[in-house]
């Protein structure tokens, strides 16, 4: 099995770091492969940074020459999911999603620790859109940026472990997910010292694409996320082509 991981910013280290967690949720024989967007921002923590990485992460997940089985976005609030789910036939699992699914597993409630405050609306609305909000006692900002993360780890565990210590004495929160793909590695220590289970959602989406692909299970394609009709698409290097009765579809460099 390969599964392409989908770093949503251009910082080369953090792609690294995310696909290494990946692995080491991976079961024997899965294949990870990381993926550095060509275009975009290094670090997305506004609409305007997500909206670019949305067509930066179709565009490189596109551009990968050899065959996989599932694709992970693994931005925590991100766009551009829906696009990749029509854009593939195989299973698109984005973090979000996932964490917030499995902390639904371990207890009543869950909250999100993330990094900005200004991230937090983009998070709520997500987790609304996927309908996974009704079980999420809050959104809680740590008030690091994401390139932070990976410069001051330390500086990041203590933040991320104070907001969600916060989470459970205040918000009542039974289960914490992590909030960012850059916070991946970082699960294990804040579920020592804090002694609630903790969600990291790389992990989490790892484990769920795989079990996807071993039911032999993929988005569906009989309305929402069919393949895109055929047009030009003026400027992208790609172009999306459908035989006419939709069974089969295809996407060709240009």
């Amino acid at each position: 099995m390969r599964i392409l991981v989908a770093n949503v910013n251009t910082t080369a280290s953090m792609t690294e770091s995310i696909a290494a967690q990946a692995r080491t949720a991976a079961a024997a024989g899965t294949e990870i492969i990381g993926l550095t967007p060509r275009f975009g921002a290094d670090s997305c923590e506004g609409n305007f940074e997500s909206y670019l990485a949305a067509i930066a992460v179709m565009d490189v997940v596109l551009a990968y020459p050899e065959p996989f089985d599932a694709v992970i976005q693994a931005g925590y609030g991100e766009h551009g999911r829906e696009g990749l789910q029509e854009l593939l036939d195989v299973p698109v699992i984005d973090i979000t999603e996932a964490a917030a699914s499995t902390a639904m597993f371990l207890g009543h409630k869950y909250s999100v620790v993330t990094t900005l405050d200004r991230t937090v609306p983009l998070i709520e609305d997500r987790l609304k859109l996927a309908g996974l909000d009704a079980r999420c006692a809050s959104v809680r900002a740590s008030g690091l940026g994401v390139l932070e993360l990976e410069e001051f780890p330390d500086r990041a565990v203590e933040a991320i472990l104070d907001q969600a210590r916060r989470a459970v004495e205040e918000d009542k929160a039974e289960v914490i997910v992590l909030g960012c793909g850059g916070m991946s590695g970082l699960d294990e220590q804040i579920r020592t010292r804090l002694g609630v289970p903790v969600v990291d959602g790389v992990a989490a989406a790892v484990t769920i694409a795989e079990s996807l692909v071993r039911l032999g299970l993929s988005t569906s394609k009989v309305r929402t996320f069919a393949m895109p009709r055929p047009k030009v698409v003026t400027g992208w290097p790609f172009t999306v082509n459908q035989n006419t009765d939709g069974t089969q579809a295809q996407v060709d460099a240009r």
